[in-house]
């Protein structure tokens, strides 16, 4: 493992940041701390960092234990949201900074300099200013910065959080194809679920300072371990519904068979994402819930819409591609019947 947290806690006041969280980070991964904000995220990663102390648990890299090690002498590169470039430097001068300050060979720094200006593909504005550089082109100068002494791990504070969105998609293709030519285990901190799947290798979900899940991208986002989970990854409708005999029952109506449900009948509460709602003009058997389109949003590559359950007066949203919204034809006051491809159960104890 190239970054291992062992137990670590960490208070403020009253408040803890930290709950005896424990995480292994496998070598030349690119893993997102992803949550809300109070999370604990970027307090994990100042620790790591060396820029915070932890109350108690160990910092491992590569099986060493640096707890107690100054951030200088942890060998990690850190980049700031808002850049923390010094603006009377160049930018090859910001990026050699490092170097310079621990009185590495003028040529070296040289050579060093050089090699990152073409990984970013700034080469060419090497004698200007900060302020002569977009966002994006900043952000890229403050990530060669963190790359000049060759950390063994690379960690970023919400890299992207300043810039539009535009821009902001620009630079997570560019951070993916950046990492897989330099294989720096690295670790960002985000509250974009977006960002985070597009990006990491591995995804850790925070919460009031604990982990509550890790995983791909993939296993949080379709096997989310908990309603938090489940709610924090985008917008979600939830049911207060039944399990019966495996399948999820809302309102008399069985939307689908989620996955690892009981055979009794116990109360659930039932998740459906707004893409895996099913919208028919007909009745589907027993198999669907009537309701009233009360909105109809066409923006995007997706068709939001908006209804209303009859026996219930609980607002449904759905997401549909443009081609399934042409065949229905949808308008605001029509009644149609509302399913679900795909349904997910929590056990009812759980308040969000």
């Amino acid at each position: 493992m190239s970054i291992q947290i062992k137990n670590v806690s960490k208070r403020f006041g009253t408040f803890d940041a930290l709950d005896n969280v424990s995480l292994d980070v496998p070598d030349g991964t690119l893993l997102a701390l992803l949550g809300p904000s109070g999370s604990g995220k970027t307090t994990l990663l100042r620790i790591i960092a060396g820029l915070e102390v932890a109350d108690s648990g160990t910092v491992m890299r590569e099986g060493e234990d640096i707890t107690q090690q100054s951030a200088r002498d942890r060998k990690i590169g850190f980049v700031f949201q808002h850049y923390a470039l010094f603006r009377h430097m160049t930018v090859e001068d910001n990026i050699g900074y490092g170097l310079r300050v621990r009185k590495r060979p003028k040529e070296l720094i040289r050579e060093r300099v050089g090699e990152l200006l073409k990984l970013i593909r700034l080469d060419a504005l090497a004698k200007r200013y900060p302020a002569q550089l977009s966002g994006g082109q900043r952000q890229r100068v403050a990530l060669a910065r963190a790359l000049a002494a060759e950390p063994k791990v690379l960690l970023l504070d919400e890299p992207f959080g300043a810039l539009d969105a535009k821009v902001r998609q620009e630079l997570r293709v560019w951070l993916r194809k950046l990492h897989q030519e330099i294989h720096v285990t690295s670790v960002f901190v985000t509250h974009d679920q977006e960002e985070a799947f597009e990006v990491a290798d591995q995804v850790v979900v925070m919460n009031q300072g604990r982990i509550e899940q890790f995983g791909t991208p993939a296993e949080v986002f379709e096997r989310p371990a908990n309603p938090f989970v489940m709610d924090f990854l985008g917008n979600v409708n939830v049911f207060h519904g039944r399990v019966e005999q495996g399948k999820a029952v809302v309102a008399g109506a069985a939307l689908g068979s989620p996955d690892d449900a009981h055979e009794e009948s116990e109360a659930a509460a039932v998740y459906v994402r707004p893409h895996e709602v099913v919208i028919q003009h007909e009745q589907s058997g027993n198999a669907s819930l009537p309701a009233e389109v009360l909105h109809v949003n066409p923006a995007g590559s997706r068709v939001k819409i908006e209804l209303r359950a009859t026996d219930s007066d609980q607002l449904i949203n759905a997401e549909l591609t443009t081609e399934r919204f042409a065949e229905l034809a949808l308008k605001s006051g029509d009644m149609v019947f509302v399913s679900a491809s795909r349904v997910r159960v929590f056990a009812t104890n759980y308040v969000i």
